[in-house]
C-alpha cells in the first residue's frame, strides 16, 4: 500500500512540475516577439480584467471570477493548451472536455489565443484545433471557428486584434479575419476578411470597408448594415418609377382599374408626375 501512494505522490508531483513548465512556455508561444513573455497567470488576470470593460452587467471583479462561463472556459483551456505545447495530448483533451461539461464551451486545447479574450454569455462556442486568435477579441454565444478540411494542417481561421464576432456567427476555414474587423451575428464568413471591415449575411459579404468609433470595442451592433434590406427597397423603388412611366405612356390600365392595389406604395406613387422622385419609407 505505502508503495502505491509513493508511486501516486510520484505521479503526481511530476505533472504538477510538467504544468508549471509548460505554463511558462505556452506564454512564451503566445507573446509577440517583441513583447516580453506573459505569465499564464498575468494572462489569466487581464481575461477576467476585460470583463468589466466590455460588459457592463459585470459589478465586480467576484462575479467575474466565479459566474462567468467564458471566463472559466479561458483559464481551462490556458492550462490545456500549455500542456499541448509540451507535447501531451490526452490530458489537455481532457481538461478541454471537463471544460466543455462545465461551461458548454469548446476549445480545442491546441487553439492559440492571444491576451484579454472575451467569450460573452459563453453557450455553444466553438473553437477548432488550429484556430490562431488575437489579443483583445470578442466572441459572443454560439461563435463557431471551424475548419472545412478532414486532413491534418492549417484548416482553421486565424482572427486578428480588436475582432468582434457576433452572436450565432460562423467563420469556417484556413481564412483572415483582419484586425478590427466586426463579423454580424450569424453570418457565415469563408473568405477573408480585410481589416477595418464590417460583414454581414450568409455568405458573409463586406458592407461597411471601415468603421471608426470613438469609444473603446465598437459594440453597436444595430448600426450594422443591412444590404438585403437596401436592395429590396431599391427594387421596390426601380418598379414604381417603371410603374409610372408605363402609366404617363398609356401603356398600362391601372389608370382604369377599379381594385384597390396590392401595393400600397405604388398606389401613392403611381399618379406621381413623372419627374417627380420616389421616397420609399
Amino acid at each position: 500500500m505505502s508503495t502505491r501512494k509513493h508511486a501516486h505522490k510520484a505521479a503526481m508531483a511530476a505533472a504538477t512540475s510538467a504544468v508549471q513548465a509548460a505554463f511558462s512556455t505556452s506564454a512564451s508561444a503566445t507573446a509577440s516577439p517583441s513583447a516580453p513573455a506573459a505569465s499564464w497567470w498575468s494572462l489569466l488576470v487581464s481575461d477576467v480584467h476585460c470583463v468589466l470593460q466590455r460588459d457592463p452587467a459585470a459589478r465586480n471583479l467576484l462575479e467575474a471570477w466565479t459566474i462567468y462561463p467564458g471566463v472559466h472556459a479561458i483559464a481551462h483551456h490556458r492550462m490545456a493548451h500549455a500542456l499541448w505545447t509540451r507535447g501531451w495530448r490526452y490530458l489537455p483533451r481532457w481538461i478541454s472536455f471537463v471544460s466543455r461539461c462545465v461551461t458548454q464551451v469548446d476549445i480545442h486545447p491546441g487553439a492559440r489565443i492571444g491576451a484579454r479574450f472575451f467569450i460573452d454569455h459563453g453557450n455553444g462556442v466553438v473553437i477548432g484545433e488550429t484556430a490562431e486568435i488575437g489579443d483583445d477579441v470578442t466572441l459572443y454565444h454560439g461563435v463557431t471557428l471551424g475548419g472545412t478540411a478532414w486532413h491534418a494542417g492549417k484548416r482553421h481561421p486565424t482572427v486578428g486584434n480588436d475582432v468582434v464576432v457576433g452572436a450565432g456567427a460562423k467563420i469556417l476555414g484556413p481564412i483572415r479575419v483582419g484586425d478590427r474587423a466586426r463579423i454580424a451575428a450569424n453570418s457565415v464568413v469563408i473568405e477573408a476578411v480585410p481589416a477595418g471591415a464590417t460583414v454581414v449575411g450568409i455568405p458573409g459579404r463586406v458592407v461597411a470597408p471601415q468603421r471608426n468609433t470613438t469609444h473603446g470595442f465598437d459594440l453597436d451592433h444595430h448600426l450594422i448594415p443591412d444590404p438585403v434590406g437596401k436592395a429590396i427597397a431599391c427594387l421596390l423603388d426601380r418598379v414604381a418609377l417603371l410603374e409610372r412611366t408605363h402609366l404617363a405612356a398609356g401603356d398600362t390600365n391601372c389608370a382604369t382599374c377599379d381594385d384597390a392595389c396590392i401595393e400600397p406604395i405604388f398606389a401613392r406613387t403611381l399618379h406621381q408626375p413623372a419627374h417627380q422622385s420616389v421616397h420609399l419609407e
